[in-house]
């Protein structure tokens, strides 16, 4: 309950319990019958989430009490308790819950070469068909000529691929910073004035936290680039959109093919700012490929992006 005089947005939600995770995590301490429901459960939980209690008794070959014990056994009050926890799991991941295990690879391999090569592939056909050239060449201008830029991306690849926009973008001499916590991300949104731009990353392009720190920025005056889904939230909220669908393979087990999308449109966006920054660019990578070498004490170069 929220206290007085606060908003919807003051209330803190209880998380969703993890009915999967429960019963697999109590499984050994079950009974032997109440094990047979636990089996139903995990191997059909589309057919537990709609069935009786009856129902999942007579496949389970248990009486109907056997089913009320297994539930209040797993942390749940009963068996209506435990269906609603059931239906909350079965929303939140219904694509990990199939029983077959995913095909090993072969010695040729497949299907990993196709799963993940593929990806790659139409990754990159989606970014060159889809990412308008003008508005990659708009955001390295605002890159350029900005005071500082700071990159926003939250959860798992965002927060990676933020990383890797600093790190392609600070070699050319541009002052930028990544960040991934969400209260750092408002305060710097905060600090930002109008010759400094934000770049935002976010698959879904839902990310409240970004959006809120991006809106934040703008309200500021900074300029804001985005990285993420067309026709998202955040795309609306930005000055320069650069934006690409990407259609996921159903394969749980592959990294989301939205980040080779992402990498490509990070690289566009880098180099074009070397462009546009010219010979500073040129002068600021020889320093520290320089200082690189120089440190090394050896003879060869390392790769020229890196």
């Amino acid at each position: 309950m929220s206290k007085p005089g606060s908003t919807g947005r003051d209330i803190v939600h209880a998380p969703i319990p993890d009915i999967i995770s429960q019963i697999r995590d109590n499984y050994a301490e079950l009974r032997p019958a109440e094990r047979r429901v636990a089996d139903i459960v995990l191997a059909d939980v589309a057919f537990c989430v709609a069935a009786s209690n009856a129902e999942i008794a007579l496949r389970a070959d248990v009486s109907e009490p056997t089913v009320t014990r297994f539930c209040r056994a797993i942390g749940c009050d009963g068996v209506r308790d435990f269906k609603v926890k059931l239906a909350q799991s079965v929303v939140v991941g219904r694509i990990y819950l199939a029983a077959s295990q995913p095909p090993e690879p072969t010695e040729n391999g497949s299907p990993l070469w196709n799963t993940v090569f593929g990806e790659a592939r139409n990754a990159l056909n989606a970014v060159e068909r889809q990412v308008d050239p003008a508005e990659v060449v708009r955001a390295s201008d605002l890159i350029a000529t900005a005071h500082q830029v700071a990159v926003f991306g939250l959860g798992g690849s965002s927060s990676a691929l933020a990383q890797e926009t600093q790190n392609r973008l600070f070699r050319y001499g541009v002052m930028v910073s990544a960040h991934s916590d969400p209260y750092v991300m408002r305060m710097i949104a905060s600090t930002l004035k109008p010759n400094d731009v934000v770049i935002a990353i976010s698959a879904t392009g839902r990310s409240r936290e970004v959006v809120e720190a991006v809106t934040l920025a703008k309200h500021y005056r900074a300029k804001t680039i985005c990285i993420t889904a067309p026709n998202t939230e955040l795309s609306q909220e930005c000055n320069v959109r650069l934006t690409v669908a990407i259609p996921e393979f159903p394969d749980t087990m592959k990294p989301t093919a939205s980040r080779f999308a992402f990498l490509a449109i990070i690289d566009l966006i880098s180099v074009a700012t070397g462009y546009r920054l010219g010979a500073s660019a040129l002068e600021t990578l020889r320093r520290v490929k320089y200082n690189v070498l120089s440190h090394r004490k050896g003879t060869e170069l390392e790769p020229l992006g890196d």
